[in-house]
């Protein structure tokens, strides 16, 4: 089988070398294959999408390599939709508590939140690579931030920073085969200026650096991932292999603010428990 990466990170992330190994365990042979190497050859192999990090300088051709593979998991037609965070507009429309969000097409202008803290970010990108965070005071670097995007023809999303992040962090929620894994907390870690968000990304510099430890989910975390893994039952007619839900701490409780399910990292360092779950799903389907 082909775990799928990008050239920066040849032999995958953080995890790669663990899951090769949990998967040699059960019989199964995994390489590490760049997704946009025209040499590259899918057969009928199964291909599971890892560390393709790359993809958001253009994610057109992403989805077009995704809809070629025979035996993709998580599959093209849920890459198609969760490679752009527009997705989220479907999950609020369906019941999921997510955070406030206004989307901006190219050539779509709103004002900007006059108080408060609010972060804007690209519709397409990962590992927070692109996003900002402004307030009050900063709504010129803002604007130009915005205007950048646009210029762009990128879409953008304006959200509220909220503020209970920064003593609480965030929490993400890993499942298998539709299953809870484990949780891991992340501090926070939006800085109040960004670098050109269309940068393109190289291997030092794909995503920001992260304060991870593992976490124990609270019910009502685990609420929300319990409505959104139906959500995702219902929406594709199968379980996914793997999901990331990504929660913000508000005081009425715990909101979605990104729904993971194309190239997350899965932390599976920080549960004894994970490589083998995955290993094993993986060889299931293999």
């Amino acid at each position: 089988m082909a775990l799928v990466t990008c050239a920066d990170l040849p032999d995958g992330d953080q995890d790669g070398a663990a899951l090769v190994a949990g998967l040699a365990a059960r019989g199964v042979s995994a390489r590490w294959q760049v997704w946009d190497d025209p040499s590259a050859s899918w057969a009928d192999e199964l291909v599971v999408v890892r560390s393709t990090w790359d993809y958001t300088h253009d994610r057109d051709a992403f989805v077009t390599w995704a809809r070629t593979v025979p035996r993709l998991v998580n599959p093209a037609e849920v890459i198609a939709w969760n490679s752009d965070k527009s997705y989220l507009r479907d999950l609020a429309d369906a019941g999921v508590p997510v955070v406030a969000t206004v989307f901006l097409a190219p050539g779509v202008s709103a004002p900007l939140p006059a108080t408060g803290e609010f972060v804007v970010k690209p519709s397409v990108g990962a590992g927070s690579m692109g996003v900002g965070r402004f307030g009050s005071d900063t709504l010129p670097e803002a604007q130009a931030h915005l205007a950048t995007l646009h210029d762009a023809g990128r879409a953008v999303l304006v959200q509220p920073y909220l503020p209970d992040v920064d003593t609480a962090g965030e929490t993400a929620l890993v499942y298998f085969e539709g299953r809870f894994s484990h949780a891991i907390g992340k501090g926070a870690m939006l800085p109040a200026r960004v670098a050109n968000p269309l940068d393109r990304p190289t291997a030092g510099a794909l995503y920001l650096l992260e304060n991870i430890e593992a976490r124990e989910a609270s019910p009502a975390e685990l609420a929300v991932g319990a409505q959104v893994m139906q959500l995702l039952r219902d929406r594709f007619g199968a379980e996914l292999l793997y999901a990331r839900v990504d929660l913000l701490p508000t005081p009425a409780g715990p909101l979605l603010v990104e729904l993971e399910l194309t190239e997350p990292s899965l932390f599976l360092s920080y549960e004894p428990a994970a490589v083998d779950r995955l290993a094993s799903a993986i060889a299931v389907r293999a």
